[in-house]
């Protein structure tokens, strides 16, 4: 399959347009660069001018898509013009196929054309000074100079501040992609923290309100409704008030609302209050130390709080063992019921809690687990963490 050949850029063909009329006209009015008399002069005539200015022209049209072809025909074009009358714009024309070749030529055009440039300017500087020993002579090497060095330079500048431009935006791209995806990140991050503490501080409340309420209309016993329509009154105030601390916070933009404090250790207590209130039989036991970690003391309390949610919802009758156990560098957590052989939960779930304690000890660093076992009391689910009681950056 033929490849056609680049179009030349629009400005690039006013340029040889431009040169050309130019050139023509300082032909017209039979202006050259030398007399027709000198010595170097071999082509005599005014028309031999001509074909050096059309050449290198028709070069300037390929100066962006084919820049060393047109600055090797230039050159061509070029020396013939030295023995000619010559004419100022072909002179001209090749200083900007100079230019052009270094600017928009490969990297390794680049390179090299101002070092071919410079040591022509030296050398076309050195011999017609041994040569001639005249100081007149230096004037030919500041001409080559002008013709050649100067241009090469100038395009060499150029191409760096051009690259250099372009490596700055790209790098700013890269900032912008990365700043988003970070934004996204966290964003993400930020949800799924807010899906977590939302499940871990309403779930509970719900699921005593569910249960309770199934029980107050399943039973003919205006005492035992009495007490379950108390219980379910306790958790809908006490899961209100944590909604409504949720939503202050997450609506609150000025700062000057203070958080509500995060949950620690020490409510542990309350907590097994409250679900023993629910109707749970609980063995609890905490071994720690007075202080811990903030981030570990709210995903134990968390954990703790999802397993007897848990229990509340999908354990069969016995009882429930919540334990906490430190050790060398740790916090072991475990928490154990029966396991239920029910057809279906006593109130219905989202079936994210589990995601979430997985994530709260990932987090962290730790390890996590929860599977049904073998007792001496039969086979019971087990809940069971490890959290490192040193704060890593995830922390």
């Amino acid at each position: 399959m033929a490849v056609r050949p680049p179009r030349p850029h629009r400005f690039d063909m006013y340029a040889a347009l431009a040169g050309l009329l130019g050139g023509l006209l300082l032909w017209g009015l039979g202006l050259g660069t030398r007399p027709a008399d000198e010595e170097i002069v071999l082509l005599d005539g005014p028309w031999w001018v001509l074909l050096p200015l059309i050449v290198t022209a028709g070069c300037e049209t390929l100066r962006r898509t084919l820049p060393r072809t047109a600055l090797l025909i230039g050159w061509a074009a070029l020396t013939v013009d030295t023995i000619t009358q010559g004419n100022l714009l072909t002179v001209l024309m090749f200083t900007d196929l100079v230019y052009a070749a270094v600017l928009y030529g490969p990297p390794a055009t680049a390179r090299r054309v101002p070092w071919i440039a410079g040591l022509a300017t030296v050398a076309f500087t050195v011999v017609p000074l041994a040569t001639f020993r005249e100081p007149e002579a230096l004037l030919i090497g500041v001409v080559v100079g002008l013709v050649t060095f100067t241009p090469a330079a100038t395009g060499w500048i150029v191409r760096n501040h051009r690259d250099a431009a372009e490596a700055a935006r790209l790098r700013a791209e890269q900032t912008t992609l990365l700043a988003e995806m970070d934004r996204t990140q966290a964003v993400v991050s930020e949800r799924a923290r807010m899906a977590r503490e939302l499940h871990d501080m309403v779930a509970n409340h719900l699921s005593a309100i569910a249960i309770h309420s199934t029980a107050a209309l399943s039973l003919d016993d205006p005492e035992t409704s009495r007490q379950a329509l108390g219980v379910v009154r306790e958790n809908s105030v006490e899961g209100l008030a944590e909604m409504r601390r949720l939503i202050g916070i997450l609506r609150d933009e000025s700062g000057d609302t203070e958080p509500a404090a995060a949950p620690t250790l020490d409510g542990l207590g309350a907590l097994v209050e409250g679900a023993r209130t629910n109707g749970l039989d609980i063995a609890f036991d905490a071994d720690h130390d007075d202080t811990l970690p903030a981030p570990v003391e709210l995903a134990a309390y968390r954990i703790v709080q999802e397993s007897l949610t848990n229990a509340l919802k999908h354990a069969g009758p016995g009882r429930v063992t919540v334990l906490l156990q430190q050790t060398d560098g740790s916090l072991d957590i475990a928490v154990t019921s029966q396991y239920g052989d029910r057809d279906g939960p006593r109130a219905p779930g989202s079936g994210a809690g589990l995601i979430g304690m997985r994530e709260r000890v990932a987090l962290l660093g730790g390890t996590f687990g929860a599977a049904p076992e073998s007792s001496s009391h039969g086979k019971i689910w087990s809940v069971r963490a490890t959290l490192p009681l040193t704060e890593g950056e995830s922390a």
